[in-house]
């Protein structure tokens, strides 16, 4: 509350005032008046003390002799509490100014008068009024709930001109945040009887401002493109109506700044500095200039890499598998830190929970290494006291609390208390995470607080997308990552297209029985219809239990357990061949049942009736028709080793994934496969990325059953580009079938790609042109060659009736093109133009490609 002194100052000028006056003997009114900021008007505080000559007898002794006036709410008792008059003392001149102080500083008055009367001291009171309702008006930008939880003032509270004030400019910095810089707030108190106010704040939000355009200053080995991946702060342009990253946030631009130097320690510049980082408002761009001005400093590669112990009996040789910093590799701060985490999690299972590992870097200027050198000693002794977790409203303590490695009681360690930092931001629950640390109540014990804001997690998308292989598709979900504050997650998603349809629930416990442990669950159902390249239908309901086990940071394992039904079916224009005479004897004509059936005239080639002039399904199809609908059951796992600087758009980086399935356990069929891929990203160029896939797999039937056709590995542009889906590899060639593809049981693939960003193109627009050459094999068939169905004859020339004539080739394929890669407001997009360089006649091409959807 503004009370129009200047806080403890203004007081003790009064207290003094007041005291000169009992000295004197006079009778006085002492004034103390200050003018406050903004829009809340002048506030005049009135304290006037009438005293008597320092001889009269006349100072109240007692708290009976306090007289309290103007009190409504506040009991007189209360206040009398304030002087502190304990028995036997007199009420002089210091205990007065403490009272006064002390009234004012509980925000209930508006004006406190303390007088002498007759041997009586009289406390005159003006109680401020109660708050009857907040209100807001002018507010579109940002709703009533959202300003309501940020202010202070509240309904049946009491009414405070400095809260108010605090609560405007409160409002002020929220619509900064939000990219508004000319917003002005206006409280207006509205006077109601019995002492009651409205409190009405009068918005005028403004126009929204922007980044109009960031600035390197100082960059030389990375170009502007490049930095604009690793800060967070977008500029201005067409697209900018879809995404709000373009919006002025100095904290943004802060948090930016530290993105840039750790991006450049991670790239092996030691020395850099991010000198600093300006925004200035150009008003004929009608937006700010960013500027980050950069001191770059020489690159630098790791040295001699060593430990040193100062604890005796800990084996330093044994640490050395716990180095993620090698000789002759680029210098990187997070290899370094990551490796002091690791080796103190090492040292602690030891035995040494107090030891400080601490890293030091000595540099050789000339031939521009870093020497490290991991010192261990024995630390402090402290222990953790208390874990305070604040701020989260929702999401429950025990969530946040088992992202940390240790607990209240534990040796205290630095190095365990920054790595559960990073895992609760990395949650993305929270806007904001700060761990700090406090003494405890003993000077071997530390307080640890954990700050945080808490963030919407849910997610409602409507989503849509169109490619060439699947026709049109959209999909409506709904998902929460942070399911009743409790950490889980869950999604539920429906959708609908023109060749596919689906549904699909899932559910993610992070944490099982309190281990580092994600189990899954997933309940899918999908039906896809035939096409130009399938002459049937399928359809496939089930459900599967996984579970992630983390190796290390950078390997993941996951078992899981699969269980599905599977059926197929066929349209009736490609099963309208099965009424011929089932008495016919192979090599001869057999007797047609319908009038307009006729022969071919050459003799030499297989006979034929109209009914086939549609197409009919190839004989492995009709075999995995005839057998009907089958229940699999599958275990499996993948492991996966990742070390790409970014999942999303990585530049430098090694990702493999292998991945196998037993089929069999308990269902209709048996087989095993086995999938590997491996994809290394390198940033040859500034700005121009390499990107060197390779790709396999191996699939076999067990038990005494074949492979199905179904299980076979398909070839597509998945594999080789310039290919339609099952464009090319084993296909069934039998005269007066669809030509169906039957697949291979094992496959190659090999991809080279070089990506490079539209330099012509805004950043935020996120196009990249991509050239690449693909090459890839599809071979060694294991399905049926032969079926023998009722009344139905089909052949290949030369060969027995009802033997498949299908092209086991081993040819490879392989294909050049182009492509432009979009990672839109719309979703990620990609078009692809590939030439195919060698091919089967029999192949089915596909030059443009194109894929993609959006949320929105």
């Amino acid at each position: 509350m503004a009370l129009g002194l200047k806080t403890n100052r203004a007081f003790a000028a009064v207290g003094l005032m007041i005291a000169q006056a009992f000295a004197a003997g006079s009778v006085g009114t002492v004034t103390a008046s200050a003018v406050t900021v903004k829009t809340v008007s002048v506030v005049t505080v009135s304290a006037s003390v009438m005293t008597m000559a320092t001889t009269t007898r006349a100072m109240a002794q007692s708290a009976s002799q306090i007289v309290v006036e103007g009190n409504r709410r506040v009991e007189a008792d209360t206040i009398r509490s304030y002087f502190r008059l304990g028995p036997g003392e007199r009420l002089d001149a210091a205990k007065i100014d403490q009272a006064l102080k002390a009234l004012y500083a509980t925000g209930l008055f508006q004006d406190v008068r303390i007088s002498p009367a007759g041997g009586r001291i009289v406390v005159s009171v003006v109680e401020n009024a109660v708050v009857n309702r907040v209100a807001f008006e002018g507010n579109r930008r940002l709703k009533d709930e959202q300003l309501n939880t940020e202010i202070q003032s509240r309904p049946r509270g009491t009414f405070s001109r400095a809260i108010v004030q605090s609560d405007t400019q409160r409002i002020v910095e929220l619509y900064q945040r939000s990219g508004r810089f000319d917003v002005r707030v206006e409280p207006k108190i509205i006077e109601l009887p019995n002492g009651r106010v409205d409190l009405v704040f009068e918005i005028d939000e403004g126009p929204k401002t922007g980044v109009a355009k960031v600035v390197f200053v100082g960059n030389k080995s990375f170009s502007d493109w490049r930095l604009k991946d690793v800060i967070k702060t977008g500029e201005t342009n067409l697209l900018s109506w879809l995404k709000s990253n373009d919006i002025f946030d100095p904290d943004r631009v802060e948090v930016d700044r530290d993105l840039i130097r750790r991006f450049y320690l991670r790239s092996g510049f030691a020395d850099v500095r991010v000198v600093a980082a300006t925004s200035e408002y150009d008003p004929s761009r009608k937006g700010f200039v960013v500027t980050f001005t950069i001191d770059e400093g020489d690159r630098y590669k790791f040295g001699n890499v060593e430990i040193q112990s100062s604890v005796r009996s800990i084996d330093v040789d044994r640490l050395r598998a716990k180095l993620r910093t090698k000789s002759g590799g680029i210098y990187n701060a997070d290899a370094v830190e990551k490796t002091v985490e690791d080796l103190t999690i090492e040292v602690a299972k030891l035995g040494y929970p107090f030891a400080s590992i601490r890293p030091r870097g000595d540099r050789d200027f000339g031939a521009r290494l870093v020497n490290v050198v991991y010192v261990m000693e024995e630390g402090q002794r402290a222990y953790i006291e208390r874990i305070n977790i604040r701020g989260n409203t929702r999401t429950r303590d025990y969530v946040i609390r088992r992202e940390f490695d240790i607990v209240e009681g534990d040796a205290y360690n630095r190095a365990l208390i920054d790595r559960a930092e990073r895992r609760i931001k990395n949650l993305n629950y929270f806007k904001t995470v700060r761990v700090t640390n406090e003494p405890g109540s003993a000077p071997d014990r530390v307080i640890v607080n954990v700050d945080v804001e808490e963030q919407p997690t849910g997610e409602f998308s409507v989503s849509g997308g169109y490619s060439t292989a699947d026709g049109l598709i959209g999909e409506v979900s709904v998902g929460e990552r942070n399911l009743l504050g409790r950490g889980h997650v869950a999604r539920a998603a429906l959708q609908y297209g023109t060749r596919a349809r689906g549904f699909e629930l899932s559910f993610v416990e992070p944490y099982l029985m309190g281990q580092r442990l994600a189990l899954g669950l997933d309940v899918f159902g999908k039906e896809t219809t035939s096409r130009n390249y399938l002459s049937y239908t399928s359809s496939t309901i089930g459900g599967n239990i996984k579970l992630g086990i983390p190796i290390t940071d950078n390997i993941v394992f996951q078992p899981r357990y699969s269980a599905y039904r599977q059926e197929l079916k066929l349209p009736a224009e490609y099963n309208n061949c099965n009424d011929l005479n089932p008495n016919a004897a192979a090599g001869t004509f057999p007797t047609p049942l319908h009038q307009n059936d006729v022969f071919p005239s050459n003799g030499n080639q297989p006979f034929t009736f109209n009914c086939y002039q549609d197409g009919e399904a190839s004989l492995a199809v009709r075999r995995e028709l005839a057998n009907g609908p089958v229940f699999v059951s599958l275990v499996g796992f993948t492991t996966s080793y990742n070390t790409l600087d970014n999942n999303k758009a990585p530049t430098n980086g090694l990702l493999v994934t292998l991945t196998q399935d037993f089929a069999g356990a308990g269902g209709d069929v048996k087989y095993s496969k086995t999938l590997l891929d491996t994809r290394l990203y390198n940033e040859v160029l500034p700005d121009v990325v390499a990107l060197l896939r390779f790709q396999g797999g191996y699939a076999t039937g067990w038990g005494g059953s074949d492979l199905r056709m179904l299980d076979h590995f398909q070839g597509g542009p998945n594999i080789v580009r310039g290919f339609a889906p099952a464009g090319w590899g084993p296909r069934d060639l039998t005269w007066g079938t669809n030509n169906d593809a039957l697949g291979g049981s094992m496959f190659w693939g090999a991809s080279l790609e070089v990506q490079t960003p539209l330099f012509f193109a805004p950043k935020d627009f996120g196009m990249k042109l991509a050239a690449f050459a693909d090459a890839g094999q599809l071979l060694d068939y294991r399905g049926p060659t032969t079926w023998a169905e009722r009344g139905l004859i089909m052949s290949c020339p030369g060969q027995p009736a009802n033997v498949v004539c299908f092209g086991d080739d081993s040819t490879i394929r392989s294909s050049v093109g182009v492509g432009l890669i979009w990672n839109s407001p719309f979703g990620p997009l990609r078009f692809d133009i590939a030439y195919p360089l060698t091919y089967e006649s029999y192949d089915r091409k596909q030059v443009f490609r194109f894929g993609g959807g959006t949320k929105f």
